[in-house]
This record gives C-alpha cells, structure tokens and sequence, in this order.
C-alpha cells in the first residue's frame, strides 16, 4: 500500500525539467503563487493516530513525499528536522524522497543518519545530460541506503554509462514530459536507458510517454489519462 506526504507545498524552478513543473500548472488555475513554500496540514500525517491510539497510517506503507515541492527546498529548512524525526519515529514504513536537489543532501541529514535509514529511499532526478553530469557524482558518492535515478521529463539523450550504475542504484525511471506545453520524449532515449540497466543488471521502469512522444520517426500526441498505459504496453520495464 502507498499513500502521498506532502509535507510542504510550493517550489523554486532549478533547471529545465521544472520549466513547465505540474505544481505550478496546477496552482495557476486557483491564482495560487507556487514560488510560497507553505506547511501544508498532512505535515504530520506519520504520526497521526486514531481515537483509539494506533497510527492512522499502518504498518509497512510505503510514503510517497513533496509531490508538489522537494524536499531539500531551502524555504522549508526550518521544517525539515521535524520531518526527520518523524521518519526516524516510523522504522515500520517506507519512505520515498524525489529530490532534483541533492548538493543539498549532506548538509540537510539529522545527527543519526549515519549511512542511511533502512527505510527511506533518496531518488535523484535528471532530465538532461547537463544534469546528470552536475548531480550524478553527487548522488553517487552520498550516504543513502537505496537509490533510484529518476530521468523524468526526460529531454534529451542522456548518457549514464560512464558512472557505472549497477555497483550502487537500484533503479532507473524514465518517462517523458506531460502538459499542453510538453517537450518531445524520443523513444529511442528511452530504449538506451534501458539496454543500459539491463546490460548493468539494474531495474527500469518506463513510467510514461509524455505528452508527444516519438517512435521511429513519428509524432504521436498522447492525452494524459493514456500516457502511463501507452509505455506499460511498450513492455520494456526490467526487474532484477
């Protein structure tokens, strides 16, 4: 079972894959300003128990956080103690943190970090090869447990040879870009990624097409509620 925690709510555009961020597309529509980093009610949502004194949140969920921020946000510096605390109080679930800033992932842990939690997983994302070469020797060397590369909205062609990914992640995800605005995703990109992890014995996922997605020379234009289905039938994700 997996449930969202969103801890906070807004974000600062860093790098091209937030060009046309969901979050902001999202809050355009209720004249809400994304670039506000604000405590949202769930910031609690771990420990938050029922009448009769058992976590609302059972055992061995696995917590989705920041979907409409990130977590390493520096407005959100004040709260993340907190936020660790919480994870650190809650062994028995499993956390997954999508970061598209991990140069501030060392100077963000709390005293007990140590190598890792068992429990949480650290994602890294890069959409372009501009992004992997700054974030990828980042991630590579930080003290994290389990990790997964996350190349969603994938941009362009991304070379992730060179960084020998089968000694040290988990998994590669790899999707292309949705919204009226999306940028083309190239199958093609997806397919290298892939031979990669399976060549490196590493999982991959093809999570979604995007928005306009090109296979063998041709432009297709794909709604959103199709985007997820139409890579599924792709049959190429991996499991190691």
């Amino acid at each position: 079972m997996s449930k969202m925690w969103n801890l906070w709510h807004g974000c600062h555009k860093i790098s091209e894959g937030c060009r046309h961020c969901y979050v902001y597309r999202s809050d355009a529509k209720y004249e809400r300003n994304s670039a506000v980093v604000v405590q949202t009610k769930s910031f609690d949502l771990p420990i938050q128990k029922k009448r009769n004194g058992e976590y609302k949140i059972p055992a061995g969920t696995l917590l989705y956080t920041c979907f409409t921020s990130d977590f390493f946000v520096e407005d959100a510096d004040k709260w993340r103690a907190q936020a660790w605390e919480m994870i650190s109080k809650r062994r028995d679930l499993d956390f997954m943190i999508i970061t598209k800033r991990i140069d501030r992932f060392c100077e963000n842990l709390p005293d007990d970090w140590g190598a890792g939690y068992d429990n949480v997983t650290v994602c890294c994302t890069v959409e372009n090869q501009d992004r992997a070469d700054y974030r990828l020797p980042i991630y590579r060397s930080a003290l994290i447990k389990h990790k997964i590369i996350i190349c969603e909205p994938l941009l362009e062609r991304i070379d992730l040879s060179k960084y020998e990914i089968g000694s040290w992640v988990e998994q590669v995800v790899a999707g292309g870009e949705s919204g009226i605005n999306a940028r083309v995703c190239d199958f093609d990109w997806i397919l290298e990624i892939h031979d990669l992890c399976v060549s490196q014995g590493v999982s991959f996922w093809f999570k979604q097409t995007g928005a306009k997605f090109l296979k063998n020379g041709k432009l297709y234009f794909i709604k959103r509620q199709f985007q997820h289905r139409q890579a599924q039938k792709a049959g190429i994700n991996f499991l190691t």
